[in-house]
């Protein structure tokens, strides 16, 4: 066969071959062309609706603040940013925010009568909220609980930290010496104030900014930002606790973290297991380590015979306790 009539004939049959590749590539070509056009529409509906509908607004601030019955000066241009950012902060950190204020529903009933007893603001419960959260928080320096007790601290105020007991955990104890603190700090420097900012920076750490800058004026002090912040963090936290729907939060009765509801007995004596000591009280080891988290091991010497109370849930009806049931039966 002539040579050129066979490369004819190979053109011919590639020619053939390729058609449908052609096809092939021209149909996915169009395919792509139309989904960008309708993805393109569709972010423009989407961005249009987005900007049309979605808006963030500066939350309107107080004019007149106290904090402890004491004045805060919201007219000073430092104060009221200050201010301003921890309610933005706040405001905007709504997973956070949330959470805290569901959980504060349930343990400020038991902050707020020792608050009460020991002659302590009530303003000062949201300094736990800001301290833990209600959380088992522990800080860089090893500060825990509910109060944020330094160990080496925790024992001058009452409270034992040990291989088996931390009692920084206990949040009826830790409150108490919260507020032994606190009166001892108000004594020193004359105003609740520069006590919430010492519960913070310590009362040398304040003392010793006190002499530096010869004030004894917590807004007048030039602080580190964290001391600076605090009490701006609890007024922030009290705002959004005290009226959620001014700052967005639609929040209804049932959705807050209910009260649980306990009974104390007290304990000198070795338990030797804590697992058998909550079956012969008709709970679960894990309903026993919720109430008490201040127990670390699962079990207690008690080497001096000490007394310690020991939460245990109440009984709601018929022997029925509180964490045996399902949520909504056991509110």
């Amino acid at each position: 066969m002539n040579p050129g009539m066979r490369k004819v004939k190979m053109w011919k049959k590639t020619k053939w071959l390729g058609l449908p590749i052609v096809l092939v590539l021209s149909f996915f070509a169009v395919k792509l062309f139309v989904f960008s056009f309708d993805e393109t529409k569709e972010s423009k509906v989407f961005r249009e609706a987005f900007h049309d509908t979605y808006r963030i607004f500066p939350p309107q601030l107080p004019e007149d603040l106290k904090f402890a019955g004491e004045e805060v000066p919201v007219n000073d241009i430092d104060i009221h940013e200050r201010l301003d950012r921890e309610i933005i902060v706040n405001t905007y950190w709504q997973s956070n925010t949330l959470l805290s204020i569901k959980l504060a529903h349930r343990y400020f009933p038991v902050i707020e009568p020792i608050l009460k007893e020991e002659g302590v603001p009530d303003d000062f419960k949201y300094l736990a909220l800001i301290e833990s959260g209600f959380r088992p928080a522990v800080s860089p320096l090893g500060a825990a609980g509910f109060w944020q007790f330094l160990e080496q601290t925790a024992p001058d105020y009452g409270m034992e930290v040990s291989s088996e007991v931390d009692e920084r955990y206990n949040l009826e104890m830790a409150t108490h010496a919260a507020c032994r603190y606190l009166k001892e700090a108000r004594n020193k420097f004359g105003s609740w104030t520069m006590a919430a900012a010492s519960y913070n920076r310590g009362m040398q750490g304040i003392q010793n900014q006190v002499d530096l800058q010869k004030n004894n004026n917590y807004y007048d002090l030039y602080l580190n930002e964290e001391t600076s912040r605090y009490v701006f963090r609890m007024l922030a936290m009290r705002e959004l606790y005290t009226d959620p729907e001014k700052y967005g939060f639609m929040i209804r009765p049932s959705d807050f973290y209910p009260p649980i509801k306990t009974e104390k007995i007290t304990v000198d004596t070795t338990i030797n297991n804590l697992v058998d000591f909550a079956l012969a009280h008709h709970i679960k080891y894990k309903t026993l380590k919720l109430l008490n988290p201040w127990l670390k091991k699962s079990s207690m010497a008690n080497p001096k015979r000490k007394t310690y109370t020991i939460s245990l849930p109440a009984k709601i009806q018929a022997n029925r306790p509180f964490f045996t049931t399902t949520y909504r039966d056991s509110i």
